[in-house]
This record gives structure tokens, C-alpha cells and sequence, in this order.
């Protein structure tokens, strides 16, 4: 069997409605989040919550963070999205509290068939309990969650569950230790 991206359906694409949603966000998005310019934090949560996110207190959005859909986000309280951060939530991504998303960090919760030569498109979402710090430039596959007080350190993969209280590292993620907080 060869791929053939011809017999790709696309199946489960949104209507006209949810297109011309999708559009307007893209220009709220360009303006207020893929930017230098430091809008108030209040602001950009604001925006996000017109458009469908539940969001808690005290969260922080740095500049250039890239949120696919902002009505299939979930962010706890004291919540923290770093630059570069990048949501492609096809899914539903449900963030906890005290959670630090780093620098240049991409959730993903898309992924194609490769096994089926019309790569058809699969989703799954990602679940981040309290205290998970994911680090920068770490990448989170779909259908995953890490649990609480986990940690992803920097430039690592993951497609596996994380388990509570561990420093997880590389590609793939690997225990390196256990994580004590005081």
C-alpha cells in the first residue's frame, strides 16, 4: 500500500459557521497574541474567554502564543503560557492549576493514520494536572496526561502518560528522578 493524500477526505470538517469563527479568531489572534506589543494579560484572557475558553485567575499569556481553538481550552488558576507557546487543540486541552507551560512548547492533539494510504486525521486530547511544568521547546502528544507535579524538562517528547512527581527527560521521555517540592 502507497500513500495517496488524493483519497484524503478531510471528514469532520467544519462547516461554514464554524469557518467563519474560525476566521475571526485568526484576526483577534494576529492581533493580540502573535504580537510584541505586551497587552495586559486581562486583556488576552478576555479575548480567549469571548471565544469560548475557561479560564481561571491569574493567568499569565506572554507574547506569541499560538492557540488553534480558543473554545476547546480549559486553564486552571495561575496558569503560565511562555512565549511561543504553541495549543493546537483539536481536542479539548484542560490545563490545571499552577501550571507552567514554557518557551516554545507545543501541545498537539493531532496526529494522521500513517497506516491507511489516506492518512486520515485522528484526534485526542491532553489532560495537565496541578503543578506540571512542561519545559521549553517540549513537545506533548495527544491522548496523554501528566500528572500532577510532573515535569518535562527541556527539548523533550512525550506520547506516554507522565507520572506524578517525576522529572521526565528526552526523546522518548524518560524518569530521570523523583521531583521534591518544599
Amino acid at each position: 500500500m502507497k500513500t495517496d493524500l488524493s483519497t484524503f477526505t478531510g471528514e469532520g470538517s467544519p462547516g461554514i459557521t464554524a469557518k467563519l469563527k474560525y476566521l475571526v479568531w485568526l484576526l483577534f489572534s494576529n492581533v493580540f497574541f502573535l504580537t510584541n506589543i505586551p497587552y495586559p494579560n486581562v486583556i488576552k484572557v478576555n479575548i480567549l474567554r469571548i471565544f469560548g475558553a475557561k479560564i481561571g485567575h491569574h493567568v499569565v499569556i506572554k507574547p506569541w502564543v499560538k492557540i488553534k481553538f480558543p473554545w476547546k481550552l480549559v486553564l486552571g488558576n495561575y496558569v503560565w503560557l511562555g512565549e511561543e507557546a504553541w495549543l493546537d487543540n483539536l481536542s479539548e486541552i484542560r490545563i490545571g492549576n499552577h501550571v507552567c507551560i514554557s518557551q516554545g512548547a507545543l501541545l498537539i492533539t493531532g496526529n494522521h493514520d500513517y497506516k491507511k494510504s489516506s492518512f486520515d486525521l485522528f484526534t485526542q486530547g491532553i489532560n495537565i494536572e496541578d503543578g506540571v511544568w512542561v519545559g521549553a521547546k517540549s513537545i506533548v502528544s495527544g491522548g496523554i496526561k501528566l500528572k500532577s507535579h510532573s515535569v518535562l524538562t527541556v527539548g523533550s517528547f512525550t506520547s506516554k502518560d507522565l507520572a506524578s512527581y517525576t522529572i521526565n527527560q528526552g526523546n522518548p521521555a524518560q524518569v530521570v528522578k523523583q521531583r521534591e517540592i518544599s
